[in-house]
């Protein structure tokens, strides 16, 4: 069966690779042929090769609890700012609610971690923004059809604030974090999203809690983290793990500055390995070689940075504003002579970001 009808196959399918991505789930009602068509890997090909390609930016970001809207029993009273996810499009401006997975009538758990897997979204963890118990669930919502399913949850008993990142295509990587006792984790591994089954991967080389992941070259990186004796006093080593190899490399030692916070890395782009945002002396600085290189001063009216992401060239820094100026959000292009660009924030989306990450539709 042809996909349209007196089109060759080739042009239908360029046809098809133009539908925005909010329009995915009408598409793939259609038919099975069309549905096949935006489900197949060659679809997201086809529309970053002809530039169709939408960048999305998933964040979790506290927003007001409207009364009755979001209560369980334990939280009627108080009315606390619940974290929901928000889906940002930095190239149209765009700002719109994704629903909460299915059961989260408050919200997502607190510190969950976000990944990005093709066409998917993956909420890894977290608190019970109730009783404040960590929980292993995970949560995968598709953009094709616009609905959350629930994954496997993570093995392995109690586990927060650990590093989490994905290759992009199949695997979310995490690792460290802390138990219920509070003793840091040396342990890893990985979540296939295709098969929902978790893999267990070898232990890293030190134990690191409150560490950041993030993935660059075929590796995932895990970044600085404390062993339990250390308690809050930040490693400035990294770990890397080869994917292809299913091992660890020997870590890397003093990689960071003194006092850098792992939040506010990211990996990096060409040369850089990575990029880090840096409070104290108000830049980005680049890691090149063995180097920390200053890129681009903070603008002005950031007083300091909460969230760093990156997306190709481009790093996008989640802030508070100096004096009274509410929360912002700027773009450095790292292809553009390092220029600014502050975007605006409506105001029902100003809030604080606990995590986010980035698809490429």
């Amino acid at each position: 069966m042809e996909l349209i009808p007196g089109l060759p196959e080739d042009l239908a399918c360029e046809c098809l690779s133009r539908v925005p991505y909010q329009q995915f789930p009408a598409v793939g009602a259609v038919c099975k042929e069309w549905k096949a068509e935006i489900e197949s890997p060659g679809f997201l090909s086809q529309r970053k090769s002809t530039g169709q390609c939408q960048v999305l930016v998933v964040l979790v970001q506290a927003r007001p609890n409207p009364i009755g809207r979001y209560c369980s029993s334990g939280l009627k009273n108080m009315h606390p700012p619940i974290f929901l996810p928000t889906v940002f499009e930095p190239l149209s401006g765009q700002w719109v609610d994704l629903p909460p997975p299915p059961g989260c009538c408050d919200g997502l758990p607190r510190f969950c971690r976000l990944a990005a897997v093709r066409t998917e979204l993956v909420v890894v963890g977290g608190l019970d923004p109730v009783t404040w118990d960590a929980t292993n669930s995970v949560y995968v919502y598709s953009f094709l059809t616009s609905e959350w399913r629930r994954g496997a949850d993570m093995p392995g008993g109690d586990r927060f604030f650990f590093g989490c990142a994905s290759e992009g295509d199949r695997f979310v990587f995490v690792a460290g974090g802390h138990d219920k006792q509070k003793n840091s984790l040396r342990s890893a591994m990985a979540y296939d999203v295709h098969m929902d089954r978790w893999v267990q991967m070898p232990d890293m080389a030190r134990e690191r809690d409150e560490c950041r992941g993030a993935f660059r070259g075929g590796k995932f990186l895990v970044i600085s983290g404390y062993g339990t004796e250390a308690q809050g006093k930040f490693d400035r080593s990294v770990e890397a793990f080869d994917a292809a190899m299913w091992s660890w490399d020997p870590v890397e030692e003093n990689v960071l500055e003194a006092d850098t916070a792992p939040r506010a890395c990211v990996d990096g782009q060409g040369d850089d390995a990575l990029y880090t945002c840096r409070n104290r002396s108000r830049d980005i600085a680049a890691l090149r070689g063995s180097t920390w290189t200053p890129v681009a001063g903070l603008p002005s009216d950031v007083a300091s940075q909460n969230h760093v992401m990156r997306w190709r060239w481009k790093l996008l820094v989640f802030g508070y504003g100096s004096g009274c100026k509410p929360d912002v959000v700027s773009i450095l292009d790292l292809c553009d002579n390092n220029t600014w660009t502050e975007l605006e924030i409506p105001e029902e989306f100003r809030g604080t970001v606990d995590e986010g990450c980035v698809l490429e539709i």
